[in-house]
């Protein structure tokens, strides 16, 4: 029997609430869809602040109807992936709303994945397998090799939800009853005495009803109920972070509020949950040394406590990382809003994967103290909400009223104060009932058509859909004019301008004296990188020619491939930085982090064991992006002041996601999987809106290599044409400082176009469902 399980805590729990909330709500009462007479699902910010001053609904209600939306829908959703396909008999998971995790029995041959697999002579398959957790024993996690599932029904995207008794491993059930209920009892740590005088979710609503009623203050809180997720990289002194990490701390709960839960706190938001991740920010990688005797194959953002979490449209396939269950808490109504991370794409990756807006500001502007990261002159947070006003008044919340958007605890926030928008980020914002006619007349706006090119199938499906989106709304009814960029590979389009100064000549032009090194880069043979026929790209006479345009650049060198660099090894000094600062008396370095911690996969646990070892933290990689991060910001800006550009426009990437366990798209002539990177690059803003759907897919596969010692992955040709649609994205990006004009594009083009649609496997929890409080949520 686990500690969940015990009647010292389904009693502790129900008295807790009856004590504190009244006859309204208690963990174990009807749901709230029973009682309420509003519904959480797609409510703004706005309409849970509206709905609570009218009187049709409460804090407390808003708050259960999200706990019991969890308890529907925030199950497993993968399964193993073993030798032979037979069921297992797995145990229970951790608790979550009330409820142990229950893991599905079905697993999946792994002949059905692997092709020729009789034939493949690699290294032994780490199959899928149930164990226990190093940080409780007496719970379970998946382990090895998974693979999504069809029709789920479930999301696995919050990995801790604040509701006592489930909220920290280290003071579970009994050891976090309410002060007013019990004594802390003997075998409990005594650190739990400081955590269980925290209210959670439900108590601090029952707390904002009791003092303010159907008045709150809305200046001094502008998040007043505001329901958030944190990817758990983000430190919250009311629960359990550990960066996704199965890791035994002394206490999981950290001392002190990272920079920017303590500001939402303070502006009247729910600190709800912890939502799932690609561990460690997806974990730096493996900066080489000892090597696996296993591996394992498939796509899916995944982390050792959680699991793996799915997409809200289609369950089988990968959210995007890192910051998976973010999004999907946001996309499947889990959450009112949710702050991401990312280091290159982490936020917008799965932004639109999942149906949702992912804003992401100037490096510094969010603030990121008291954050886990990987590399730090690149982390930086961000915003999932399901509505670019949502995304807007986060930010501005986020300004505290002494320091401003200065951190004191994060070295990028000291920004030149004219980068930061004197008026409310949220005051730009375009609105559907207002917005007039032609609303962006005048605005300009650059096509990358760098970012468009159909180099498979899977790209051009995309590509297309995103560049009639972009004349039919963007030009034609919103009024904004479009000029585009050139690319060798994409057709010019005889009805848009092409811009006069385009990205292969700013490159051109600034690259030669800033980074010649780049362009005399040689690959594994030898051979320069960016050869041009009939000139020496290692002499400077070439330089200057190419530079003043007298002399051609390789096509090669790009807006894609320039964002390539060799690897860094920030993370190794990142995260000993952050442990040493949280002063955990277990886990206090790489060592014992390690001693104290069980990773999903032979493969991670070996890496993370390598990152141990890296006492030599210096690298080319860092060097060239902090260099490249200066070069191109002088191409963005040069490229807008030349051609009187307001911002960019793009798809935000152009293949669809990927079945999780299965194949991934390749990578094709610098066009990454799942976003681009150029914003987080440059540390400059951008914002993705949904911006449809796609019904056309071409499969990646697996096939086993001419060695037979491993799998390739190669483009499908064969069109599958989906039952459930899948989102796409386009993303809206500027210069340093300029959130206001993407948020008015961004805006604006939500207003007209209304494409986010919420997936219908996912809707509201009714009492025809079946589920009750005390039944496990089968996959």
């Amino acid at each position: 029997m686990t500690i969940f399980s015990s009647p010292w805590y389904v009693i502790a729990s129900v008295v807790t609430r009856t004590v504190l909330l009244g006859s309204v709500l208690t963990i174990a009462s009807l749901p709230a869809f029973a009682q309420s007479r509003f519904q959480v699902e797609e409510a703004t910010i706005d309409d849970v602040q509206e709905a609570i001053q009218q009187g049709r609904t409460t804090c407390v209600e808003v708050v259960q109807a999200y706990v019991d939306r969890a308890r529907a829908y925030n199950g497993m959703c993968t399964q193993l992936v073993t030798e032979d396909g037979e069921p297992i008999t797995p145990g229970n998971g951790t608790v979550r709303a009330g409820v142990p995790l229950v893991f599905p029995s079905t697993t999946m041959a792994v002949g059905k994945i692997l092709p020729d697999y009789d034939d493949y002579d690699g290294l032994p398959i780490e199959f899928g397998r149930m164990e226990a957790t190093q940080s409780d024993p007496d719970i379970q996690q998946q382990y090895g090799m998974v693979v999504g599932m069809e029709d789920a029904g479930q999301l696995n995207a919050l990995g801790t939800l604040n509701l006592r008794g489930e909220r920290s491993v280290t003071c579970q059930a009994g050891c976090d009853v309410h002060p007013s209920n019990a004594a802390l009892p003997t075998h409990c740590p005594a650190v739990c005495e400081v955590f269980r005088q925290q209210p959670d979710a439900l108590e601090r609503a029952a707390e904002l009803d009791a003092q303010y009623g159907r008045n709150p203050d809305l200046d001094a809180m502008p998040m007043y109920c505001a329901v958030f997720s944190f990817k758990d990289v983000f430190d919250t002194t009311d629960m359990r972070t550990t960066g996704g990490a199965d890791a035994s701390y002394a206490m999981d709960a950290p001392p002190e509020d990272s920079t920017i839960v303590g500001e939402l706190r303070a502006k009247g938001a729910i600190i709800y949950a912890k939502a799932n991740l690609a561990e460690y920010n997806a974990g730096g990688g493996n900066p080489g040394g000892a090597r696996a005797g296993s591996r394992t194959f498939g796509a899916g953002a995944r982390s050792s406590w959680a699991g793996t979490s799915c997409n809200v449209y289609d369950t089988a396939r990968e959210t995007g990382g890192s910051s998976s269950g973010s999004a999907v808490s946001v996309g499947a109504n889990l959450a009112t809003c949710s702050i991401c991370e990312e280091t290159g794409g982490s936020c917008r990756q799965p932004a639109w994967r999942n149906g949702v807006v992912g804003f992401v500001t100037t490096k510094g502007l969010m603030p990121y103290g008291g954050s886990i990261g990987v590399e730090p002159y690149l982390d930086r947070a961000g915003v999932h909400c399901r509505t670019v006003k949502d995304a807007a008044m986060v930010l501005d919340a986020l300004k505290n009223p002494e320091r401003g958007y200065y951190d004191p605890r994060d070295i990028y926030s000291a920004l030149p104060r004219a980068l930061i928008s004197k008026d409310p980020y949220a005051s730009v914002v375009v609105d559907r009932e207002t917005m007039g006619s032609k609303p962006l007349a005048g605005m300009r706006i650059g096509v990358v058509r760098e970012y468009m090119v159909k180099h498979t199938d899977n790209d051009a499906a995309m590509s297309d859909l995103v560049n009639e989106e972009i004349i039919r709304v963007l030009r034609d009814e919103l009024g904004a004019e479009i000029v585009e960029s050139f690319d060798p590979e994409y057709p010019d389009d005889p009805s848009i301008p092409n811009m006069e100064y385009n990205f292969q000549r700013a490159i051109a032009e600034i690259l030669p004296v800033h980074m010649p090194e780049l362009i005399q880069e040689k690959d594994d043979a030898g051979e320069y990188k960016f050869a041009v026929p009939r000139y020496d790209v290692s002499t400077r006479d070439y330089l200057v020619r190419a530079a003043e345009g007298k002399a051609p650049l390789s096509e090669d060198l790009n807006l894609r491939s320039i964002n390539n660099s060799p690897a860094t090894a920030s993370f190794s000094f990142h995260l000993l930085q952050y442990l040493m600062r949280r002063g955990d008396p277990a886990v206090t370095d790489w060592k014992s982090l390690n001693a104290n911690s069980k990773y999903y996969s032979e493969s991670r646990a070996v890496a993370m064991r390598n990152w141990e070892y890296k006492q030599n933290i210096a690298s080319e990689g860092i060097t060239r992006r902090l260099k490249m991060r200066d070069v191109m910001r002088l191409v963005v800006l040069n490229v807008m002041y030349k051609n009187d550009l307001d911002l960019f426009v793009n798809p935000t990437i152009t293949i669809p996601p990927v079945r999780i366990g299965y194949a991934g798209e390749p990578s094709v002539k610098d066009r990454p999987r799942g976003r681009f990177p150029t914003s987080a690059n440059l540390g400059i803003p951008e914002l993705t809106v949904p911006a449809g759907f796609n019904e056309i897919v071409y499969e990646p596969e697996y096939v086993l290599n001419e060695e037979k010692d491993g799998y390739d992955s190669v483009t499908n040709t064969e069109e599958t044409r989906l039952e459930s649609p899948l989102p796409v994205g386009i993303s809206f990006w500027a210069g340093p400082g300029d959130e206001p004009v993407i948020l008015r594009a961004a805006s604006a083009y939500e207003a007209a176009t209304g494409h986010r649609v919420p997936s219908p496997d996912f809707g509201p929890v009714g009492t025809d469902d079946g589920r009750k409080e005390e039944e496990a949520p089968e996959p």
